[in-house]
């Protein structure tokens, strides 16, 4: 079967039609979650992941920030979280701007990122705004599509609304609103493709890890929001073995990858 019919049969049709740039998005994606107990667990683990990394790597004073929080929040697993998004949304706790920010210099420990970071139209703006709010010491954790050879096949074909283009030469991406015309492919072409650039830019911010997430088994066959869950929550222990066995190939079939940047100095 062609992959572009065996997706389009696998896609959720209760997202049909439905404005991803819209608050209606935010309804129909909270409708989805609560019929996947599968794919809460897979956000559970992610909000862990950005624990983990914020108490091994920050040592900054001040607030946690979500941006792009959506609709699984980190704040569900950590209320001390602030959950912000670019549009209004009753689960909520403000809406923010990540390119624009309307917080004090030097007041944020933490800046958190789930599949956001490639919507930025200007990254440059961001990184600049990070810069300011960030304490010293404290930094941004991101988590976006991997680059590896299973996930590059998969981006380039799963969604109708972004690309996926480690060869597109400039870091801004002309997209149309705050989800579509994203280049899934930016984590790339900033933290590795152009990362000597990226360090000559912001001698300030700190590349000091980078991993790449294993509960991507987990994921898929949830289906995600937009895909219907292909496997039943109550073999989830089968999957989490199969995804242990797998684990020496997580370069290759990784979905998602994980980038924690510090700011070092004032």
């Amino acid at each position: 079967m062609n992959i572009k019919y065996l997706i389009d049969f696998l896609r959720d049709s209760s997202i049909d039609d439905v404005d991803i740039d819209g608050v209606d998005r935010f309804v129909i994606h909270t409708k989805i979650l609560e019929r996947k107990p599968m794919l809460n667990n897979v956000f559970t683990e992610f909000h862990h992941i950005f624990r983990r990394l914020d108490e091994r790597y920050f040592t900054g004073q001040g607030t946690r920030i979500e941006l792009g929080a959506g609709i699984a929040p980190i704040r569900d697993s950590y209320p001390d979280v602030l959950a912000t998004d670019v549009l209004p949304g009753h689960h909520l706790d403000r809406v923010l701007d990540a390119e624009n920010m309307d917080i004090p210099n030097n007041s944020v420990r933490a800046v958190y990122g789930q599949n956001c970071f490639h919507h930025f139209p200007n990254p440059e703006r961001f990184f600049s705004e990070i810069d300011r709010v960030l304490a010293v010491g404290g930094g941004v954790i991101l988590l976006e599509p991997y680059y590896g050879p299973f996930a590059t096949f998969l981006y380039k074909r799963l969604f109708k609304t972004e690309g996926f283009d480690k060869e597109f030469q400039s870091w801004e991406t002309p997209v149309s609103g705050p989800m579509n015309g994203a280049n899934q492919a930016l984590s790339y072409i900033i933290f590795d493709r152009d990362r000597a650039v990226f360090e000559s830019k912001y001698q300030n911010l700190n590349i000091v890890h980078q991993e790449c997430v294993d509960n991507y088994l987990k994921y898929l066959l949830s289906g995600g929001l937009n895909f219907k869950q292909l496997f039943p929550y109550v073999l989830s222990p089968l999957i989490d073995f199969v995804q242990w066995c797998l684990s020496p190939l997580n370069r290759h079939l990784s979905l998602h990858h994980i980038i924690v940047i510090r700011k070092e100095s004032q």
